[in-house]
């Protein structure tokens, strides 16, 4: 597992389970793609590829994309899924806060034209190396997508069930990118209506994962839903993303 900073789990059951409700939710998983996808160029890499929700959307669209993860087993999930994939140029095994980084993944530094990953950092106790070590993987003026859970107020169980370090405002998240010198393209909240149905089922209800059927029901509603993102203008939702790009060292 390399660094014992990140807050995943051996035998993640609440995330695989979680991951599998949401491999169904094609519409969610649509829009959060379509969301970060005009960021999206050249050599692209996705930290934290999980069972390939998201990937998949790359590869459908004709896109080559490296895929990673730091755990074995979801790496091989991702190599059997996508095997014979064309558009799936590479999986690689990458803990993005391993003690010896510098060393371990140098072949890998200024390769990337587009990193993204996409509820990763609030796994990660030491959030700021694991955004100085993206930069060290992307090419300068490279872009640098993180989507990260929204207000520390709604932190709840299905959080801590998920091995959620802490959930982000706007402004946080900037600072991280902002920090280690990433010019902020823009920044953008992600899924109004989702707030309700995360505090009814987390906080109310005390839920440990997204129960299956709620998903289901919120997929069909998507297109409502991506309305009413449109509405309040993204400027609330229980998803923060940030896009930016690295500044050249001066």
């Amino acid at each position: 597992m390399g660094s014992q900073s990140h807050n995943f789990k051996e035998n993640d059951r609440e995330g695989h389970d979680t991951m599998n409700v949401i491999f169904n939710a094609d519409k969610f998983n649509d829009w959060m793609y379509k969301s970060i996808k005009p960021f999206l160029k050249g050599d692209i890499l996705e930290i934290g590829s999980g069972i390939g929700n998201i990937t998949q959307f790359l590869t459908d669209d004709k896109i080559k994309v490296t895929a990673s993860d730091i755990r074995d087993n979801y790496c091989s999930i991702l190599q059997n899924r996508f095997d014979e994939n064309p558009y799936l140029k590479e999986i690689i095994n990458i803990d993005i806060i391993h003690p010896d980084f510098d060393n371990k993944y140098q072949g890998l530094f200024d390769k990337f034209d587009s990193i993204f990953a996409l509820n990763i950092v609030e796994h990660v106790e030491n959030d700021l190396l694991s955004i100085q070590n993206c930069r060290k993987l992307l090419r300068t003026r490279g872009n640098l997508i993180i989507l990260v859970p929204a207000y520390p107020v709604l932190y709840n169980r299905f959080d801590k069930e998920l091995g959620h370090y802490r959930r982000y405002t706007k402004s946080k998240l900037e600072k991280l990118l902002i920090t280690t010198d990433f010019e902020i393209l823009k920044t953008q909240y992600f899924n109004f209506i989702g707030i309700f149905g995360w505090w009814f089922s987390g906080s109310l209800l005390l839920k440990k994962t997204i129960p299956e059927g709620q998903m289901k029901i919120f997929n069909r509603l998507v297109p409502i839903f991506k309305l009413i993102d449109k509405i309040v203008m993204n400027k609330v939702g229980l998803s923060v993303i940030t896009f930016g790009t690295k500044n050249q060292v001066h």
